[in-house]
């Protein structure tokens, strides 16, 4: 056999199903044929690793563990879009174009904004050479052992040219669903929302975890067309299909802006109709020749614009309200909602923050109501439809007891508590939080899991946890847990042990204290000791913290319970020390009180907060006349708007970015 002719034709024939399967969505063989013919390819490659060829379709199963992700930079700025909210919006977008260009009419390509996570792929002769995430627009990460794993992606094309397209990995509806209830068996955090799950896997050193996330793509930028003799943006969408890339079917050209508008009508009626989210429509000039005399801002192309969608707001019906029990003892009333789908997935409860909340809003139980998701992701309860009442809808009134321990509750305006420390729901809470993300993070000991750990009483407290390994043979009789499972379990647990001192601080559930003044109690001193031995005149003087934080924290480490705790984790291992960067005091952040506001795209909020800390700023959460400056990035709302009025210094993001380089 001649195996290097063999090994092409099956690289080309799977490729060639690849095509069929997952671009056009429909395949010329059975399942078994391609398994069979892709095993043959492996084995034969194996048989010649000469032959190594990394764009092989055989690549695309995974495999490869890298220890970091290098950093790439992007032949042209990756830019942010600017956003309309209305279809004048969109017309005032119109006549800035036709303004510039001076043209009565122009003509747009309208793209469905897909939600997920940006990427660049680089073709050198027709070969992809790297993909690589946006990053700061500028410079991005490289994951093309990632992104290899995708099979819509096109490892070749059919055609010798080197260029650069650009578009959205996505995860679909489906694979995200399949991908939680994985992960809520095995008691690991759910995804929020698909764009979470796509670029959690994107961002995987194990390519093997990548490619079994079943993740997608759309294609929507083809980068310097015109050196390609390419004029207008919908003739670089159709190339990018001719060339095998999976270009998004609901792509039109418009004539004008008025059609703009009525496509984006019917788009926002189908929007939940989609096999995968969105978060807005795109609109783009057509005419790539203008792009150039149309400009861009720091941020964005003047020659394109994202509409955004309203939120959604769905009427349910309110069937009673039930209350829960936090870690400090805070009781909650929640809405026990009629089932309805609201921005796509299926609502059923709802919190109702506090007593107050509910009288404000005049709701009964047994109402109809408006809920929507705030920011397409938290439901929340809006107003009752007062007119719908029947009568028989009943007043709320508020427990006076807790609904687990049935200890008199506490009022302290505007909330309730649960003053009982040995209440059981307290003690469930302060597990589930102690294991959560912003706390020690253990991966596999999430809320479902704490539960059926509790309620067997294998783990009672947060020591308990640390006792796991000597109970492995009763883990393995739970239901759904098998020898991989309780493994991960306990190497994370382990693993914990090695967090920073801020975590474990914030994890103890010290009443009064957050993330952020665990973080700064833990730079301040550094050794858990040292915090425990500390007065209240001592925390007084410290940034942040108060007179009830500081009696919160004295009174925690002068507890037998709390300190006998603490002893035990020190037994079991875990570091007590603070590991993180300590605090610049000489850069230009120094002593400023800053304010952020808006979205960036080179940090989160979180991580902007945390770098601007360790450059010495104290970040603030609303704009005063003791602000210093304001960092503002996209939308940026009502705080900048107090920060102009008050002549308060602002930063734009890319003025941000220089000053941290520089510090």
């Amino acid at each position: 056999m001649d195996y290097k002719a063999r090994i092409i034709y099956l690289r080309k024939v799977l490729n060639k199903y690849n095509y069929e399967y997952y671009v056009l969505n429909n395949s010329s063989v059975t399942d078994a044929e391609y398994d069979s013919l892709m095993q043959e390819l492996m084995a034969l490659e194996k048989e010649h690793p000469e032959l190594f060829d990394k764009t092989s379709p055989s690549q695309r199963v995974g495999g490869f563990v890298a220890s970091e992700f290098n950093k790439i930079t992007h032949s042209s700025m990756m830019l942010s879009l600017s956003n309309a909210f209305s279809a004048d919006d969109l017309r005032d977008f119109d006549r800035r174009v036709r303004s510039v260009i001076k043209k009565e009419r122009v003509d747009y390509v309208v793209e469905l904004k897909i939600d997920g996570l940006a990427i660049s792929l680089m073709y050198v002769d027709g070969t992809l050479s790297y993909a690589a995430t946006r990053g700061d627009g500028e410079v991005g990460e490289d994951v093309t052992s990632n992104i290899v794993t995708i099979k819509s992606i096109p490892l070749n094309v059919p055609a010798d040219v080197s260029f650069e397209v650009r578009g959205e990995v996505f995860m679909p509806k489906k694979s995200w669903e399949e991908l939680n209830a994985l992960r809520e068996e095995t008691g690991e955090a759910l995804f929020a929302n698909p764009r979470n799950a796509a670029a959690g896997s994107i961002r995987q050193l194990d390519s093997k975890i990548a490619a079994s996330r079943k993740l997608d793509a759309f294609w929507y930028f083809l980068v310097d067309p015109l050196s390609l003799n390419i004029e207008t943006h919908f003739a670089a969408l159709k190339y990018l299909r001719e060339l095998g890339f999976k270009v998004n079917d609901k792509i039109k050209l418009c004539r004008g802006i008025e059609e703009v508008i009525t496509y984006i009508t019917g788009i926002t009626e189908q929007r939940h109709d989609f096999p995968y989210e969105i978060d807005g429509i795109v609109v783009k000039v057509n005419d790539i020749t203008t792009y150039d005399e149309l400009g861009y801002t720091a941020k964005t192309p003047r020659w394109a614009t994202a509409y955004k969608f309203p939120p959604e707001e769905v009427e349910t019906v309110l069937e009673d309200i039930f209350f829960t029990v936090g870690r400090t003892g805070k009781i909650t009333p929640n809405a026990a909602l009629a089932p309805v789908f609201v921005a796509g997935s299926k609502i059923q409860n709802a919190t109702l923050h506090n007593a107050a909340f509910i009288k404000e809003r005049d709701l009964k139980i047994g109402d109809h109501v408006f809920i929507r998701k705030a920011g397409d992701i938290i439901p929340e309860v809006l107003r009752p439809l007062k007119e719908k009442r029947k009568g028989t809808e009943k007043d709320f009134v508020m427990i006076e007891k807790c609904p687990v321990c049935l200890e008199p509750l506490t009022f302290k305006d505007p909330l309730h508590f649960c003053l009982n420390a040995s209440c059981p729901a307290r003690y469930e809470e302060g597990l589930i939080h102690f294991a959560s993300r912003g706390a020690m993070d253990i991966e596999g000991l999430g809320e479902r899991i704490v539960e059926i750990l509790f309620s067997q009483k294998l783990i009672t407290n947060i020591a308990d946890i640390y006792e796991l390994h000597t109970k492995r043979e009763a883990l393995l009789q739970i239901e759904g847990f098998g020898e991989k499972s309780v493994d991960n379990l306990l190497n994370a647990i382990e693993k914990s042990k090695e967090k920073s001192l801020e975590k474990l601080v914030f994890g103890l559930g010290i009443k009064e204290l957050g993330a952020k003044t665990s973080k700064i109690l833990a730079e301040k001193y550094m050794k858990l000791d040292a915090l425990s031995n500390a007065t209240e005149a001592e925390l007084l003087t410290i940034r942040d913290i108060g007179p009830v934080a500081a009696s919160s924290i004295v009174s925690y480490f002068s507890n037998e319970q709390n300190l006998a705790l603490i002893a035990k984790l020190k037994a079991f291992g875990l570091n007590m020390n603070y590991l993180g960067p300590t605090k610049k005091d000489d850069t230009f952040f120094s002593g400023k009180t800053v304010v952020i506001t808006g979205k960036f795209s080179s940090y989160s909020r979180d991580e902007l907060t945390s770098l601007l800390e360790i450059l010495g700023a104290k970040v603030a959460g609303s704009v005063s006349k003791k602000t210093s400056l304001v960092v503002a990035g996209e939308e940026a709302g009502s705080k900048l708007t107090k920060a102009q009025e008050l002549n308060i210094d602002i930063l734009n993001e890319e003025q941000l970015l220089k000053l941290i380089t520089e510090a």
